[in-house]
């Protein structure tokens, strides 16, 4: 049984979309190191070409008959641009998209599978029907798997209910809980997580079921936001917030962390960040999946100034600008190893549970953090008497 579980399902390939180039080199660092130098490549040669019009299409340089395929695509990347009657235009997510089915069109059935690696789920908000509305996120899902897509790999989905629509494919929404801790530790060395220090936070109702894991992990309350909004307006395609209305125990003199998938305008954020202060709340601290910033950080600039957080914790897995990375209270936490380990697990058939819930590691992980920190706490008292 084992010898068959090491055996891997074909060669192989990863096909790099527009706009994440430098974390699959990353990505393909890690497989190198550690299945040797013999291979050369594992990314395939591929390109999408535009007309003038703003129509492309995607070729691929080299056969992919037989490979184990892994699409590693950023639907979010808006630094990438193309020309369209003469203007730089940038890509939007649709774009991506659309690129995507491109290159799998391209590979014309040839490989022995094809996974996709889409970090933040294309139309992942549009996932439910409110009245007569599309369902954009089901209708692309059910595409990528009508054109021979076997498994579809996410992080941190918006609504992972939205794997229904296609019940009988792969579909992976992976958190990244385990370098999220890490970050922290390594960022904020005299963190204590124990339940009297430190609180887990939810900014509304949809992101109970994530802080809820950190909760449990860590065994320390949570406590979260319910978002008061008014039905009856609709401003730039959604119902304005009135008020966040929190539920939980006192946060007075403890620090905070606040767990979403993404910050989009941070207008919530802040909210959520002011009203914790407000209660008394220590140090402010947020874990979030996807740094978007649609708005700028000029506001997010405002309230570290101002002492209403500490530091925002997100992953490179999609695009980062520079701008944001050279904010002193801003932390990149990369995932480039950890989702070599996916495609690493995926290509020699293993699976992949112990990856996608990394308790026992967040577990040591917080031992070996509690026992320095009572090093740390042992020589400090010497010291001073």
């Amino acid at each position: 049984m084992d010898e068959l579980l090491s055996e891997i399902i074909g060669d192989l390939g990863i096909i790099c979309m527009p706009g994440c180039e430098s974390f699959v080199d990353r990505v393909q660092y890690y497989l190198k190191q550690w299945n040797g130098s013999e291979v050369d490549d594992y990314i395939v040669n591929g390109v999408i070409s535009r007309f003038s019009t703003g129509e492309a299409k995607g070729f691929l340089r080299e056969t992919v008959r037989g490979k184990d395929l892994y699409f590693i695509t950023d639907c979010f990347n808006y630094s990438v641009t193309y020309n369209m009657y003469g203007r730089e235009v940038p890509m939007s997510p649709d774009d991506h998209f659309q690129d995507l089915k491109r290159m799998i069109s391209a590979a014309g059935g040839k490989a022995k599978r094809i996974t996709v690696i889409m970090p933040m789920l294309y139309e992942g908000r549009q996932h439910k029907r409110s009245g007569r509305e599309s369902l954009d996120c089901a209708l692309a899902l059910q595409e990528l798997v009508n054109m021979g897509v076997e498994n579809i790999i996410t992080f941190d989905a918006h609504d992972p209910r939205v794997q229904n629509a296609i019940p009988l494919s792969g579909f992976d929404n992976v958190q990244p809980s385990y370098q999220m801790m890490k970050a922290l530790i390594r960022e904020v060395p005299d963190i204590d997580i124990s339940d009297p220090s430190l609180a887990i936070i939810s900014p509304d109702e949809g992101g109970v079921s994530r802080c809820l894991y950190y909760s449990s992990v860590l065994n320390i309350n949570m406590g979260m936001f319910y978002k008061r909004r008014n039905y009856s307006v609709v401003i730039n395609g959604r119902n304005p917030i009135e008020a966040h209305e929190y539920l939980g125990h006192s946060v007075e003199g403890k620090d905070i962390i606040v767990v979403d998938d993404m910050i989009s305008t941070g207008e919530s954020m802040l909210d959520i960040f002011k009203s914790l202060k407000e209660r008394g709340a220590r140090r402010i601290f947020a874990f979030v999946s996807f740094a978007l910033f649609t708005n700028g950080m000029d506001s997010f600039d405002k309230a570290r100034k101002e002492g209403l957080f500490d530091k925002v914790f997100a992953t490179n897995l999609i695009y980062t600008p520079s701008e944001l990375l050279s904010r002193e209270w801003f932390v990149s936490v990369d995932l480039s190893k950890y989702v070599a380990y996916l495609i690493e697990a995926l290509n020699h058939d293993e699976s992949i549970t112990h990856l996608i819930d990394p308790f026992k590691k967040i577990k040591t992980l917080l031992a070996e953090h509690n026992q320095k920190r009572a090093q740390d706490l042992g020589e400090q008292t010497a010291l001073s008497l």
